[in-house]
């Protein structure tokens, strides 16, 4: 097995570092914001967004007279896209069905899904307008049934984005807050004199909201660790460079700390990338994002064979891989530790970013090993229930209720099964004692 590394990015030792960094200064703001609540989360917004109005909550005609500047065209467009998005999950919320099922005679187990009762939706906007991150939280927890959806979005030059707070309103937001980063995770989360909690946070963000989400979780439930932009670009000969490198570069405009990876049997295409990618540094406008993303994060790989490629890719799990190959089909089939797969040279991550209609919120930094992406199943709770509708039935479980509480030590919780057993089955189990076995259970 050979695996020759053309271009390596940051160590894991450097990135280890940063994240060290960034989890103290996440941890001492979150403090102040419950401490201090909206004094907090004003002094946050003035230092960091130099944006102080007299409400952070956006009235109904403030929303309409931002929508108002907005073309026919661009409406239309965000419509489009949130209708994709819309329609993709209203199939995913129909594959998710309640059940009840009689297991023994007289005994009845069900499970229902349940919408999680309020959201926080996090739509990134300092750097750039993320208009298609309120689609993929805000809408897709419309269609999960939410009855409070809570949306907080940087400003952006100084003021509202018209099109981050249309795609909010469009989608169903019932709150929408012009609040970014820390401050805004922090606010809807622990709750302030003027924002009430929520029960869930979802949404993507820089370093410092992912950070953020990960520890306030257990007080309130999460989506995902959905941090800075990862891609992987999978291909082999059948694509050329100039697709490569546009498609990794796409990505690392995003931010200055988005890994960008290209995974590749054919060495030839490996060092006509890294060409290709100089050439466009210098003729996009991003570039300055992008170069400093490629700098330190930026790797190309070279393996002999796309076994050998499956296996780097799972161990990457990043969070978009764009596979463009002989055999894309064979990587569907293969690849169990990934985000999203955009298979073929006819779609690209862009696609899945701001339209095609799969959501955008996906895992990165490995935990695609254990998690899939944002969806209407993550604002759904899965919640059993258990009906004994017969004496015979609470009599017959309650007896191997009762043996199997004793075979652990558990005295009260076969007392529980016991005093069943003596009033629907009639059998005088002493206290404290197993229930007898019965020939016909």
């Amino acid at each position: 097995m050979t695996i020759d590394y053309l271009k390596r990015g940051r160590s894991d030792d450097d990135r280890r570092q940063d994240d060290a960094q960034t989890r103290a200064s996440v941890e001492s703001t979150l403090a102040d914001i419950e401490a201090r609540g909206d004094v907090a989360v004003r002094a946050l917004s003035e230092k960091f967004d130099s944006y102080s109005p007299e409400n952070f909550r956006l009235s109904a005609a403030e929303i309409e007279a931002l929508i108002a500047t907005l073309t026919e065209r661009e409406i239309a467009d965000i419509r489009f896209a949130q209708a994709q998005v819309v329609k993709f999950a209203e199939a995913q919320r129909a594959s998710m069905t309640d059940i009840e099922v009689e297991t023994l005679p007289g005994v009845i187990l069900g499970h229902k899904n349940i919408p999680v009762q309020s959201v926080g939706c996090y739509v990134p906007g300092g750097k750039f307008p993320m208009v298609a991150s309120a689609h993929m939280s805000v809408a897709t927890a419309k269609v999960a049934g939410v009855p409070r959806i809570v949306a907080c979005t940087p400003p952006f030059g100084g003021k509202p984005n018209a099109g981050v707070i249309a795609a909010m309103h469009f989608g169903g937001a019932d709150e929408i807050w012009v609040l970014g980063g820390i401050q805004a995770i922090g606010a809807m989360a622990l709750g302030t004199e003027t924002v009430d909690p929520v029960h869930m946070l979802v949404g993507p963000g820089n370093a410092f909201v992912a950070e953020a989400k990960r520890q306030l979780f257990g007080r309130v439930g999460i989506d995902l660790f959905a941090g800075p932009t990862e891609t992987l670009v999978i291909a082999d000969d059948t694509v050329d460079a100039e697709l490569c490198a546009t498609d990794l570069l796409g990505q690392a405009e995003h931010g200055y700390n988005s890994p960008a990876v290209l995974l590749t049997t054919s060495r030839r295409l490996a060092e006509q990338t890294l060409a290709e990618i100089d050439r466009l540094l210098d003729i996009l406008p991003t570039a300055d994002t992008a170069r400093k993303s490629w700098e330190d994060y930026g790797e190309v790989i070279v393996c002999d064979s796309h076994e050998e490629m499956l296996a780097v890719a799972d161990d990457i799990a990043s969070e978009h891989v764009q596979v463009m190959t002989d055999r894309d089909d064979w990587y569907l089939d293969n690849m169990t530790c990934y985000g999203a797969l955009f298979l073929g040279p006819r779609t690209n991550v862009a696609n899945g970013d701001k339209v095609i209609g799969t959501n955008h919120t996906l895992p990165t930094k490995k935990a695609g090993r254990y998690t899939g992406g944002l969806w209407v199943g993550k604002f759904l709770k899965t919640h059993s229930y258990q009906r004994i509708t017969t004496d015979e039935a609470a009599a017959r479980i309650g007896a191997y209720g009762s043996r199997l509480c004793l075979l652990e030590g558990f005295v009260g919780h076969a007392e529980q099964c016991n005093i069943r057993v003596r009033r629907y089955g009639g059998i005088n189990v002493p206290y404290g004692g197993a229930a007898p076995y019965r020939d016909t259970d």
